[in-house]
């Protein structure tokens, strides 16, 4: 998921997508350790997209927390 999609969603979609990947995240670690994964790029690329939107989700809150000292 790019960047673009990423800020595209509302606070509640990124949330909901954010736990959706996490729940697939383990889900492909236990994979991983079964040895029944297919493509162990996956792992490295759902973590990428965690980080993405935990990074977007605090630019928004950071932004907020900005935009509500100036109006003091």
């Amino acid at each position: 998921m790019k960047a673009s999609e990423i800020r595209a969603l509302s606070p509640e979609e990124r949330k909901k997508k954010l736990e959706e990947l996490r729940m697939e995240l383990i889900r492909l670690k236990l994979q991983a350790a079964t040895g029944v994964l297919d493509n162990p790029g996956k792992i490295r690329a759902i973590k990428r997209t965690i980080a993405r939107i935990l990074t977007i989700m605090r630019e928004e809150e950071l932004k907020s927390l900005k935009e509500g000292k100036k109006k003091k």
